[in-house]
C-alpha cells in the first residue's frame, strides 16, 4: 500500500479518529485512509469491561502506550504514570466507560475565548447525533447514534451506599449528569452495548463507528501497526503521512487533507516532528522548520486525582485473595453466560460533582466511587476486598507542555503537566478531600468501612492534607488543550480545527480544547470529531437545540 492515494489521511485510530474514519468514508466516492499504531481493538479484555484493570496499570504495555510524566516539583518529585490507549479506539479500548459531557458552562467558556460554532447550544447536536441512549432520545439525548450509552445494569450495594451517604451530607441525587446542569450525586452513566450480540460488552469508539461498517466500506482503509513518523509536507500544505510498519517505512498521501487524531500527547509530537511547532524547540533537535508555530504543545490541562480508600468485610466487591478469585471465577461463568454481573461494572459506579463553596455557580470537584481498593493506578495491590473514592478539581489552573525528548519518532513525548504549580489547584483539591472524606464517614457507610488506608486520620489540618495530596496524587486520565483551538497567538488550530498557518491540516482530538471540560472527556472528544466531520464536508450544522 505504500505510497497509496486518499482523499482524506487520519492519523491515529482513537476515539476521534475511529468517528472521523467513519463519517467521512459514508460517502462512497471519498477514499479513507485510518492508521492506527496499536492493534485492532476487539479482544477479550477490551470486550469486557472488567478487563481494563489489566490494561491501565501499563504491565507489558497492554494496548497502553504508559507514559511517564518528567518528575514534578510539586508532587515531591515524583514521575506521574499516564496511560493512553494504544489500538483501535484508543483510550476508549481501555476507560471505565464513563459518559459524561461536563457543564454547559465549559462550552460556553469555549466560544467566549472565539471559538464561534462551539458553544453548549452548537455542541448539543453533536452530542445527540453520536448517543444511542438505553432510555431513547429526548431534549438531552440521542436515540439511535453509533455509540451505545446504558445505564448501570449491576451497581453493587456499596455504590447505593455512597449516593445514600452523600445525600445525608446535603448533596442532591441526580439520575442524569448530561443536561448541561450536573450537581449533585448519582450513578455514572457507561458506554456500553445495551443491545444486540455484544450487549454487556464495551463499546468503544471503535465498536461504535468501526467495525460495524469496516466490511462493507471498500473506500474505507484501515492500517494497524502503524506508527506516523511524520506528515509529508508540500511546502506549507500537509499531502500525506510517512508510517512505520514492522520494519518498512511507507507513505499514505492525502489529496484533500491529513487530519492528525493521536490525542493530547501524540498530536503535538507528529507536528513538532514534521516542522509544525515552536522554532526554537524544533531548531534543539535539528528539525527543519516548516512553520513556526509557538502553541504547538502548550496548554496542556489535566484533573489531578486524590484517593482515599478502605478496606471493607463485605465481599460484593472487587478484591483480591484465594476466596476473591473463586468469586470471580463465579463472575466470569455469569457474564460468559448472559452478559451481566460484575465484569460488566465499569468499577467506578458511583459519580459526584460537588461545590467547594456554595457561592460558586457551579460544580468545581468531581468523585468517582470504586467498588475496589485502588493505590497508584492499581499497580500497587492490597490484599482482601475494600473501596476508593477519587477527587478532583475540575476546572485545573496549572498550565503543563508536551515537548520533544528526541527527533526519533519512536521515543515518548516529553510530558509536564506542572500539576499543582498554581496554588489554587491546591486549595481546590484539599476542599474536595475534605468533602470526600465526609462522605465516606457518613453513617450509611458505616457496614462497609473496616480500616482506612494510607495514613488518614480524623482531625488532619491543612498541611497533614497537603503532604498527602503531594505524595499520592496523580491524573485520572483527562489531558488536552496542547493543539488548543482559538483565535489568540499560542491557538495552534481555528475554529475550524485547521492548523493555523498550514493548508490541508487539521487536527481533530482532546487537544484542541482550550480549556479542559468540568468532567470526563471521552463524550466531548467523539462530539468533537463528529462535529469536526461536518466541518471538513461542508455540511451545515444541525439546528440549535433550545432545552427547555
Amino acid at each position: 500500500m505504500s505510497g497509496a492515494t486518499f482523499d482524506y489521511v487520519i492519523a491515529g485510530g482513537g476515539s476521534a479518529g475511529a468517528t472521523l474514519a467513519s463519517r467521512l468514508s459514508e460517502d462512497p466516492a471519498v477514499r479513507v485512509c485510518l492508521l492506527e499504531a496499536g492493534g485492532g481493538g476487539d479482544h477479550i479484555l477490551i470486550r469486557a469491561p472488567m478487563g481494563a484493570v489489566g490494561m491501565v496499570p501499563g504491565r507489558g504495555k497492554l494496548c497502553n502506550w504508559a507514559y511517564r510524566t518528567v518528575p514534578q516539583p510539586e508532587l515531591n518529585g515524583r514521575r506521574g504514570f499516564q496511560p493512553r490507549g494504544k489500538a483501535l479506539g484508543g483510550s476508549s479500548a481501555i476507560n471505565a466507560m464513563l459518559y459524561v459531557r461536563g457543564h454547559r458552562s465549559d462550552y460556553d467558556g469555549w466560544a467566549d475565548l472565539g471559538c464561534d460554532g462551539w458553544s453548549w447550544d452548537d455542541c448539543l447536536p453533536y452530542f445527540l447525533r453520536s448517543e444511542g441512549n438505553e432510555n431513547g432520545a429526548d431534549s438531552f439525548h440521542g436515540g439511535d447514534g453509533p455509540l451505545q450509552v446504558s445505564n448501570q445494569k449491576h451497581a453493587r450495594p456499596i455504590t447505593r451506599a455512597f449516593i445514600e451517604a452523600a445525600t445525608t451530607c446535603q448533596h442532591r441525587e441526580v439520575a442524569d449528569f448530561n443536561t448541561g446542569e450536573n450537581e449533585g450525586a448519582g450513578l455514572y452513566q457507561v458506554t456500553q452495548f445495551h443491545s444486540g450480540p455484544r450487549r454487556g460488552e464495551r463499546c468503544s469508539a471503535a465498536a461504535a463507528y468501526l467495525f460495524p461498517v469496516r466490511a462493507a466500506r471498500p473506500n474505507l482503509t484501515i492500517v494497524t501497526g502503524a506508527h506516523a513518523n511524520r506528515i509529508l509536507m508540500d511546502g506549507k500544505r500537509a499531502v500525506g503521512v510517512e508510517y512505520r510498519k514492522g520494519r518498512a517505512t511507507m507513505t499514505a498521501r492525502a489529496r484533500r487533507e491529513v487530519i492528525v487524531a493521536a490525542g493530547a500527547f501524540n498530536s503535538p509530537q507528529l507536528l513538532l516532528l514534521s516542522g509544525i511547532g515552536p522554532a526554537e524547540e524544533l531548531a534543539r533537535h535539528g528539525i527543519a522548520v516548516v512553520h513556526d508555530l509557538p502553541g504547538v504543545g502548550k496548554n496542556l490541562q489535566d484533573h489531578l486525582d486524590f484517593i482515599m480508600a478502605y478496606t471493607s468485610r463485605d465481599t460484593d466487591n472487587f478484591g483480591i485473595g484465594f476466596r476473591a478469585a473463586l468469586n470471580m471465577l463465579g463472575h466470569v461463568r455469569q457474564w460468559r453466560k448472559d452478559r451481566a454481573g460484575m465484569v460488566s461494572t465499569c468499577f467506578a459506579e458511583g459519580a459526584a460533582f460537588l461545590k467547594t463553596d456554595p457561592a460558586l455557580d457551579r460544580p468545581d470537584i468531581q468523585l468517582h466511587f470504586v467498588i475496589g481498593i485502588v493505590d497508584d493506578h492499581a499497580r500497587k495491590l492490597h490484599y482482601g476486598h475494600g473501596f476508593s473514592c477519587h477527587v478532583c478539581a475540575l476546572r485545573p489552573y496549572s498550565r503543563g507542555e508536551v515537548f520533544l525528548q528526541s527527533a526519533d519518532p519512536r521515543a515518548a513525548p516529553g510530558i509536564d503537566p506542572r500539576y499543582l504549580s498554581d496554588p489554587r489547584d491546591l486549595r481546590t483539591t484539599i476542599k474536595g478531600a475534605k468533602m470526600m472524606r465526609q462522605i465516606l464517614q457518613a453513617p450509611a457507610m458505616a457496614k462497609y468501612r473496616h480500616k482506612e488506608l494510607f495514613g488518614l486520620r480524623d482531625g488532619m489540618s491543612d498541611a497533614d492534607w497537603e503532604r498527602h495530596i503531594r505524595a499520592r496524587a496523580d491524573t485520572i486520565y483527562h489531558p488536552v488543550g496542547t493543539c488548543k483551538m482559538g483565535i489568540d497567538d499560542m491557538a495552534v488550530v481555528d475554529p475550524s480545527l485547521q492548523v493555523r498557518g498550514v493548508e490541508g491540516l487539521r487536527v481533530v482530538d482532546a487537544s484542541v480544547m482550550p480549556t479542559l471540560i468540568g468532567g470526563n472527556t471521552n463524550a466531548p472528544t467523539i462530539m468533537i470529531a463528529e462535529r469536526a466531520a461536518d466541518l471538513i464536508r461542508g455540511f451545515e450544522a444541525p439546528a440549535r437545540i433550545a432545552a427547555e
